[in-house]
């Protein structure tokens, strides 16, 4: 039995991927803030440990085949640089030194698919494609290819293999974290929209080809986990099909979403935190548009459609009615 090592073990991605590796046979060492935060089943093969991810974690990792690495600072307010630099990147180093010295075959980095160039509807996106803008200026999205960077120019023993989600969708989301587009949508009578797109993916199949990668991921190569591509018009609308709702749907003018970056970029010179930057509206407005044809013929991944995503994630919220009030409120 393979012996891994998980971080970012009681979110969204992480949940889902425990799930999958005790399913197939895995015995997983799950490093946590709190071990009361885990959101799955109890498993003789499943051990939670409390652990600091800055501090020396040489002796966990004894026998350890390979660690995969989800747990990153995804806020999208804060203010600085170092502030995702001290989580996504540092954290980073520590954790591959530890690896490198403690004899672990392989590190499996959970990036993010923003680090790579991307499409729009007439061509996608690939692992290929270098960064461009407005990501380039996403200081999460700067911290996570700074952390690419690294593993792939440091290792030397340990292989490294880096998997690349876009936008995920489905259960176990309790914080919530990406699900949080659903409720922008869910039993309201008017809805306001971006005039760009995005990628979306089944958490589930991102959880798959993560288990996939360890076992058929090349060491130095990336791999998009990616589905449909979709107008967030298009995504509202499969939304109001799940949820059986037909609310007026109105474009927000590109216009607006940019003197809201504006507003954002003068709160953050004050030091306020807020969402609003001129990145993170540029964001809103581009079709941010990926290619999955990679992960299809290496990792072997069968995606399921983003309906389906939605609909899992709904269910979710409906059995966790605590944090969909919490959320609706």
């Amino acid at each position: 039995m393979k012996k891994v090592c998980v971080t970012g073990a009681t979110g969204l991605l992480g949940t889902n991927v425990i799930i999958k590796l005790l399913q197939n046979g895995y015995s997983v060492i799950a490093l946590v803030r709190k071990k009361s935060s885990w959101l799955g089943e109890e498993n003789e093969n499943l051990k939670l440990m409390e652990v600091d991810l800055s501090s020396d974690i040489s002796t966990l990792l004894t026998d350890i085949d390979c660690i995969i690495h989800i747990a990153a600072e995804t806020r999208q307010n804060l203010i600085g640089y170092d502030e995702y630099k001290k989580v996504n990147y540092a954290t980073v180093v520590n954790l591959f030194t530890y690896a490198e010295l403690m004899g672990v075959k392989k590190f499996l980095f959970v990036s993010t698919a923003n680090t790579l160039g991307f499409g729009n509807t007439a061509f996608w996106g690939s692992e290929k494609a270098p960064q461009i803008y407005p990501f380039t200026h996403s200081f999460y999205a700067q911290s996570k290819l700074a952390a690419e960077d690294y593993l792939l120019k440091n290792n030397k023993n340990t292989e490294v293999t880096i998997v690349n989600p876009t936008f995920m969708i489905g259960a176990y989301d309790s914080k919530p974290s990406s699900g949080k587009i659903i409720f922008w949508a869910w039993k309201k009578k008017l809805l306001f929209y971006p005039k760009g797109g995005k990628n979306f993916v089944h958490v589930e199949d991102a959880a798959t080809g993560i288990v996939n990668a360890v076992e058929n991921g090349k060491a130095g190569e990336k791999y998009l986990l990616a589905n449909e591509n979709l107008s967030y018009k298009e995504f509202f609308k499969k939304v109001n099909r799940v949820t059986n709702q037909n609310p007026m749907m109105i474009a927000i003018p590109n216009k607006v979403l940019s003197f809201l970056g504006l507003m954002g970029d003068g709160l953050r010179r004050l030091k306020i935190k807020t969402n609003l930057s001129t990145s993170n509206m540029k964001a809103l407005q581009i079709c941010n548009y990926y290619s999955n044809q990679k992960s299809v013929e290496e990792l072997g991944i069968q995606y399921q459609p983003v309906d389906k995503a939605i609909e899992d994630a709904i269910q979710y919220f409906i059995k966790n009615p605590v944090n969909h009030k919490k959320t609706s409120s």
